[in-house]
């Protein structure tokens, strides 16, 4: 008997989702799946029924990603419909992509060591033709695991992938096909509509027992056929054990940043593609808005890249045409320093960002500012605060005060 008929299948309805770079097709995902956020998600949420078929989980997370759409928003329509209590299973995927966020801010060395290590087996490949090899019949899909294969194909084309799937293919990755770690990551982040620095780079390592030392997670035949609904049963394909990865070095523990005060008087508002809803922590109209991008050039996909471009052009549209302007720069202090010039004022402002390119770009351009007399403010978020806190040590730590922050923010 093979494993699929050694289960009942999972009984649902056909949903696909159009993942528009808009605040509006946020809001009507969320409206459209919130009344299932309970008992439906619980009992749905590990399902893959294929490529396009999203009806098991909320697929939120390209518009939480770039908040068109906030997480404080996604928490009071869901309690609005639900109690706690059973809701609790989809309020905790919220806060774990806030947990993943927290938690690598408060270790940066983590995001370090990878973009080192990811430079190394980049190039690495140049030399070891039997990796190189196996690294491009990986992300070709032609590994000859028709699971894999076809994740490969469907994170390609759609640029989505339901989180199952990726802890899957991350675990095939690793243990099946030996491929380093840092080359799935950098597939994924290339790839993913929904891509996250942190959320990405710690999941991948948790598949690997790097982030709970020693833990990993193994893909198996019997859970694949199980939860894509008997689509896919890899039979002796996949490897059996899953020896933990180790590194020689350790990440520290660094305190966060003090919170800043926001600046009085004229200001030009900054909008990057990590916090696409700037007017909830505003006051008053800004004297010029600016919209950037990381370069064109850049290795992430055209998908990636349009979905970015689209969600801060969105953000754009909600300021008047006269003051707004949206652009994509290798270098972003020189466009700071002409809209800072264009709007008279010397103060930008922006959301606080976490570890990853947007950053990195700041980060670059923010003592060139203020050579020049240009101060930077980066806004911090409530719902991060009242979560990074706790984002410490593992996951569990967040999860126990998931009803304190709730009642925190209001709810």
């Amino acid at each position: 008997m093979s494993t699929p008929d050694m289960f009942l299948k999972a009984q649902h309805q056909i949903e696909t989702v159009s993942f528009e770079p808009t605040r509006l097709a946020g809001l009507e995902r969320l409206e459209k799946f919130v009344s299932r956020a309970g008992a439906h998600y619980s009992s749905q949420r590990h399902y893959d029924f294929g490529s396009g078929d999203h009806s098991g989980v909320s697929a939120l997370s390209a518009w939480i990603k770039h908040r068109l759409i906030t997480e404080e928003e996604i928490l009071a329509k869901t309690l609005t419909h639900h109690n706690l209590s059973a809701s609790m299973k989809f309020i905790q995927e919220v806060f774990w992509r806030s947990y993943f966020k927290g938690w690598m801010q408060q270790h940066p060395s983590v995001w370090r060591s990878y973009q080192n290590n990811l430079e190394l087996k980049l190039e690495s490949l140049e030399s070891d033709k039997a990796c190189k090899a196996n690294y491009d019949e990986a992300i070709d899909g032609r590994t000859g695991i028709a699971c894999f294969d076809h994740w490969c194909s469907e994170l390609k084309s759609k640029g989505y992938l339901h989180n199952h799937a990726r802890m899957w293919f991350a675990s095939i990755w690793i243990f099946t096909l030996r491929l380093p770690w840092e080359l799935g990551a950098d597939f994924f982040l290339t790839h993913l509509i929904d891509g996250d620095a942190a959320a990405n780079t710690l999941s991948w390592r948790w598949v690997g027992g790097l982030h709970t030392k020693g833990k990993t997670y193994l893909a198996s035949a019997p859970n694949i056929a199980q939860f894509t609904n008997g689509r896919f049963e890899p039979l002796g394909q996949l490897s059996l054990t899953a020896e933990p990865l180790v590194e020689k070095v350790d990440h520290p523990t660094v305190l966060l940043p003090p919170i800043q005060a926001m600046p009085e008087g004229d200001y030009l508002l900054l909008i990057t593609p990590q916090d696409c809803r700037a007017e909830t922590f505003i006051s008053g109209t800004p004297a010029g808005v600016l919209g950037l991008l990381p370069p064109d050039q850049s290795r992430q996909s055209q998908q990636v890249q349009s979905f970015e471009y689209g969600a801060v052009a969105d953000a754009i549209s909600r300021f008047p045409k006269k003051i707004a302007t949206v652009t994509a720069a290798q270098d972003w202090t020189i466009p700071l320093i002409k809209a800072s010039q264009k709007a008279g004022t010397n103060q930008i402002v922006t959301a606080a960002t976490t570890l990853g390119p947007v950053a990195a770009q700041l980060d670059a351009a923010e003592a060139e500012l203020a050579g020049v007399g240009i101060n930077l403010y980066q806004h911090q978020r409530t719902y991060d605060i009242l979560t990074w806190q706790y984002a410490t040590k593992g996951f569990f730590k967040l999860k126990k005060k998931i009803p304190n922050i709730l009642r925190d923010l209001g709810f």
